[in-house]
């Protein structure tokens, strides 16, 4: 019998996608800091698998910032996720703003601070004491 790895046991409160591991660091660092279940990751592949059937978190984050072909990790997100459970970390050159509101996707503009994209994820997502 084959025992899965804690990590496939526990389901996460959010999953971060950020090709920039100083700003994915910092964030994850809070998000865990203040009580949340987070897996962070720099690649598509490696968030896709956290968005499974029956074990999605409660909220996805993309950070738009030096990620390689936004536009295709976005399309493929709306078809795995409920807009309204993606939040997306703008930045210049990738997705334009207009065609991040037509994926109804939520959105943070940069520049902002880690202690903003916390605040913002707090209210999408209560902290698991508050639940």
């Amino acid at each position: 019998m084959r025992v899965a790895p804690e990590v496939d046991r526990v389901l996460p409160d959010v999953v971060l996608l950020g090709a920039e591991w100083r700003v994915r660091a910092l964030l994850r660092a809070q998000l865990i800091e203040e009580g949340y279940e987070v897996i962070a990751t720099d690649a598509w592949p490696d968030m896709r698998r956290h968005l499974r059937q029956g074990r999605k978190p409660r909220l996805a984050v993309v950070d738009l910032k030096a990620l390689p072909d936004p536009r295709t990790v976005l399309e493929a997100l709306r078809v795995l996720m409920k807009p309204q459970r993606v939040l997306v970390l703008t930045a210049s050159a990738t997705v334009s703003d207009r065609d991040l509101a037509g994926l109804g996707f939520r959105v943070i503009q940069r520049p902002v601070r880690i202690a903003e994209i916390v605040s913002a994820i707090r209210d999408l997502v209560p902290r698991p004491a508050e639940r």
